[in-house]
């Protein structure tokens, strides 16, 4: 294997994800991983300009940068690409107006999105209101659509937190994806727009980029 030097020749960005590998989510405010906050640190004192990626959709930006502050990091919420932010601002290009099937942590994000006589569903991690009544709420507002979209933040099958794994957006989505026979939108990860964003908020191309 090539030492770093010869590996981190021509590179000039890092893209470093936040669950599963700064952090294990959970109770408390979740447990920084061994190294984490040191491995950034020396990151952010070097040449390579540092994003931030999460798929996090229980937390608003503001939430997780505070929790990941108190656990030591140095990161600001200008630093983070998230998928919340990203489907509003398709939503307002598009004049979607959604069905939000959402966690409440994430609701603030969506505050200036009119969710009146919805014509499209976002879908995220929404935790407990992942209840029947809920997706077949959203079930509903698909089906009497001439042309549905569903909007995912993120299709994940499953996270990590401290008191073990936990199932992601990914079951919901393919659950309304095979109900209503269509395909979502997926913003956030692995969507390479999600990545193109990240990319262009650093100013470095792919080709500069190491991703973790």
């Amino acid at each position: 294997m090539a030492p770093w030097g010869e590996r981190l020749a021509g590179v000039r960005g890092v893209l470093l994800d936040i669950s599963g590998v700064l952090y294990d989510s959970g109770a408390g405010g979740g447990t920084a991983i061994a190294g984490s906050v040191e491995a950034v640190a020396r990151l952010k004192g070097s040449r390579l300009k540092v994003r931030f990626c999460t798929n996090e959709s229980q937390k608003s930006r503001a939430e997780l940068v505070g929790q990941l502050r108190r656990l030591g990091f140095d990161i600001s919420e200008g630093e983070v690409t998230a998928p919340a932010p990203a489907a509003c601002q398709i939503l307002k290009e598009r004049g979607l107006r959604p069905y939000l099937l959402i966690h409440d942590g994430v609701r603030s994000e969506f505050d200036q999105i009119d969710t009146s006589n919805p014509n499209c569903v976002v879908i995220a991690d929404a935790g407990e209101s992942f209840s029947y009544q809920n997706m077949n709420n959203a079930f509903q507002v698909l089906m009497e659509l001439e042309n549905p979209v569903l909007i995912s933040l993120g299709k994940g099958r499953y996270y990590k937190e401290t008191s073990g794994l936990m199932l992601d957006v990914g079951p919901y989505m393919k659950a309304l994806e095979y109900a209503c026979g269509i395909k979502a939108e997926v913003v956030g990860k692995p969507s390479p727009e999600f990545f193109k964003s990240a990319l262009q908020a650093i100013g470095v191309e792919a080709h500069q980029l190491l991703s973790m």
